[in-house]
């Protein structure tokens, strides 16, 4: 008599079968097992009731209410900046059509540039907006040169930005102009550089928005969300920095830094570019940092919107990232010259 095999378990082959509901290894068990964010939300809350004791004490301490005023005095003056030039940004990259700035531009190359450049000065944005408006601005036939120049100029020279530089800097009523002249300056060189030495197999064709065949009220209020979550969250970080750069490291090590004008303007543009604060706010994180001259500051105002980490990321994933090895390390260098020598000349 033949001996056959008895069938497994039917517990352990279900338990290998896919997709099945309440079966290990499902979707809807998967998702279950997930946070969401209104729990973190409420976990985060109930843990800070249960540990006000601790915190009431913490923040008792002198150093950290030194932080706390500095960290909360930067982010109140900046915010309202910030706000505002996230809704201007939004509005021209929504409702302003491209073929307007086509139409602008000459059509020479090399007079391009220098107008684009300006163009920054008359058109509120940040540096989260300027890149997918140059984007724009290539992909509908403006010469690269003139949409970089474009890029580069309109988060630092803006009238949002400047207005909130003079507001930050209101015994150096200097900064301003030093702030213009150097962020004009290296955004129209860095628009010749590439008409002159740039290559068309480096700059990748950027895709298209992902905005675009929405309507225009969904655009706005969807580019408005987007920048102010990205940008508010910069905001806080920057401010954080700057709080703790003023309470907690010691000041004997700032003045060493300070002190020395090379270290200095060199400390500050690579803190501008690990920071990645927005536009609208940085003039008052710069405004913070007292212990470095007003040279350095005016290079930190001038490194971080043309680029930092996440603009970095923004132009690589817009152009390409064979052209934001190019362009960034050449950008970094010629903003810390250029403010230098202009807050020899100004300064």
């Amino acid at each position: 008599m033949a001996i056959t095999k008895p069938p497994p378990p039917r517990a352990a082959a279900s338990a290998e079968e896919p997709g099945k509901p309440g079966k290990p290894g499902t979707p809807e068990e998967s998702q279950a097992r997930h946070l969401n964010s209104p729990l973190v939300l409420t976990m985060v809350l109930v843990l800070a009731v249960l540990a006000q004791g601790p915190i009431r004490r913490m923040l008792g301490v002198p150093v950290m209410q030194s932080w706390m005023t500095v960290f909360v005095a930067v982010v109140v003056q900046a915010l309202p900046f910030l706000v505002l030039g996230v809704l201007l940004s939004a509005a021209i990259a929504v409702f302003v059509p491209p073929s307007f700035f086509v139409r602008a531009l000459p059509k020479r190359p090399a007079l391009a540039v220098p107008v684009a450049g300006a163009a920054g000065a008359v058109l509120p944005g940040c540096e989260c907006a300027s890149v997918p408006v140059a984007g724009a601005l290539v992909r509908r036939g403006v010469t690269p040169a003139a949409a970089l120049a474009f890029l580069l100029s309109a988060p630092a020279i803006n009238p949002i930005v400047l207005t909130a530089t003079a507001v930050a800097f209101p015994g150096n009523p200097e900064m301003v102009l030093a702030r213009l002249v150097a962020s004009l300056l290296v955004a129209c060189a860095m628009g010749w550089l590439w008409l002159r030495l740039g290559r068309a197999d480096w700059l990748r064709p950027p895709a298209r928005s992902s905005y675009e065949g929405q309507g225009r009220g969904a655009a706005f209020w969807g580019s408005v969300r987007h920048d102010v979550m990205h940008a508010g969250g910069f905001l806080v970080l920057g401010a954080m920095a700057a709080a703790t750069l003023k309470a907690v490291v010691p000041q004997a090590w700032l003045r060493t830094a300070a002190d020395n004008p090379v270290v200095s303007v060199l400390a500050l543009a690579v803190l501008a570019v690990l920071l990645s604060i927005c536009s609208e706010a940085d003039a008052f994180v710069a405004a913070s940092l007292t212990q470095f001259s007003l040279t350095a500051r005016l290079t930190f105002l001038v490194v971080g919107p043309m680029i930092d980490l996440k603009l970095f990321a923004m132009q690589a994933g817009t152009f390409g990232r064979s052209f934001a090895l190019r362009f960034a390390p050449a950008t970094f260098v010629l903003a810390v010259l250029v403010s230098v020598l202009t807050g020899a000349v100004l300064l």
